[in-house]
């Protein structure tokens, strides 16, 4: 199992991150296109390729098509957005928040799956790329859809271990080098 896999490849300093990366995945409540939407998500998000290359086949496995081409879709489509976006905002210049993006995102309106599902994986891929205007967004989308706090808070626990890991075994892979 991958999982496993990238629990034995984090050294011994990093004890909290493999039982944590057992906990978010392996103990999760969400539904399986939910938790592995967001693992998809949030392993493209994280930039690591040995996090993306022993987790996309189990979310492979676990996802639809559908589910698994529009959790991919919302890595790429927030990649973009959570650049742009927090850009605007950090721009001390409040007139750029008046003009038109100009950005193709029509698979926000369309994903394929179901609309909490791609909002949720929206939000844990802002969560690891820090764009708190899509934060913001993507939360209250989810909020007024009726999804609880403790499942949105469950997306952003699995996308900040992910990107813990993939941190340290990318680094731990540069020091081995």
């Amino acid at each position: 199992m991958a999982l496993d896999e990238l629990k034995s490849a984090l050294p011994d300093y990093a004890k909290d991150l493999k039982l944590n990366l057992g906990s978010v995945i392996g103990n999760s409540d969400l539904p399986q296109q939910q938790l592995w939407g967001t693992v998809l998500a949030c392993a493209i998000a994280s930039r690591s390729p040995i996090v993306l290359r022993e987790l996309e086949p189990e979310a492979r496995a676990n996802l639809s098509a559908d589910a698994y081409t529009a959790a991919k879709s919302a890595a790429a489509v927030m990649a973009m957005n959570n650049v742009f976006y927090r850009t605007r905002h950090l721009l001390s210049d409040p007139e750029y928040g008046t003009l038109r993006a100009g950005l193709r995102m029509n698979v926000i309106g369309n994903p394929g799956v179901e609309k909490t599902d791609f909002e949720l994986w929206s939000l844990a891929v802002s969560a690891i790329n820090g764009c708190g205007q899509c934060l913001d967004s993507h939360e209250q989308v989810l909020r007024k859809a009726g999804v609880e706090r403790d499942v949105i808070q469950e997306a952003f626990k699995i996308a900040s271990v992910i990107q813990a890991v993939g941190t340290t075994l990318d680094a731990e892979a540069v020091l081995a080098g």
